[in-house]
């Protein structure tokens, strides 16, 4: 039996104004996504902006020595292309799909066009790039200051917040490569938390068993994400 999609799945989509999205709705094309898969790459210039409805995308800053740290992430909540109404057609990142599922694609003609008529798609698109910059600000924070334990608490959380169960397959070495730190160090603390009964691991697949206990043992960012998100995203949706 075939799954029916709907482009209300992502939050800006369904926040439109039903003008706007009678516009859009010829021009959005639904994909679906492998894991791994670039959106794209750094000083390349991106051709079509993504609205994830199962899909989450990564935003990585690979160094020259090839080691990655994971910027942000964009789910159901956003758009994947932020560049291309930000006054520019490239990024320095990557961004990539990091946990497979389907998105709607735009091309960037018609984001831009349908930008330019100042209405609610533009203020939610302006609102929305202003949370992902304080959702990578934060997590430079919490990488400076917080141990490797409470980034991949955070980290879990926020994947799982974007995902329409408790599941995420993603193995320990991606993991670390999202983190920007060894393996190691995501095995010892991944199984800290597991003696603890807060998740459960086994062949690339991490359960969430237990999330008011994540809750409990995460930093501070987390929460602060999230409450900058709701305050922005809120505000915007009633405006």
């Amino acid at each position: 039996m075939s799954l029916k999609h709907d482009p209300i799945e992502n939050q800006l989509l369904a926040a439109l104004a039903p003008a706007e999205r009678v516009r859009l709705l010829p021009h959005l094309q639904l994909v679906e996504m492998s894991l791994e898969v670039p959106i794209y790459a750094p000083f390349k210039q991106i051709q079509y902006a993504y609205f994830p409805t199962s899909m989450i995308v990564s935003l990585l800053h690979v160094m020259e020595n090839g080691a990655t740290t994971e910027l942000g992430l964009i789910g159901k909540e956003g758009i994947a292309g932020v560049p291309l109404f930000m006054g520019t057609k490239i990024s320095s990142n990557w961004a990539v799909v990091q946990s497979a599922g389907y998105a709607y694609r735009l091309s960037r003609h018609i984001l831009k066009k349908e930008f330019a008529r100042s209405g609610t798609f533009q203020h939610l698109l302006l609102c929305y790039a202003q949370t992902l910059m304080a959702q990578i600000s934060q997590t430079a924070v919490c990488n400076r200051h917080h141990t490797l334990s409470q980034q991949l608490c955070r980290w879990l959380l926020l994947n799982i917040d974007r995902l329409p169960d408790n599941q995420l397959n993603m193995t320990q070495e991606l993991i670390a490569n999202m983190l920007g730190v060894r393996r190691e160090g995501v095995t010892e603390a991944a199984g800290a938390i597991q003696r603890e009964g807060l998740i459960r691991y086994s062949r690339g697949r991490i359960t969430v068993l237990d999330r008011a206990g994540l809750e409990k043992r995460v930093c501070e960012c987390y929460r602060t994400v999230v409450n900058e998100t709701d305050r922005i995203m809120n505000n915007a949706y009633k405006n």
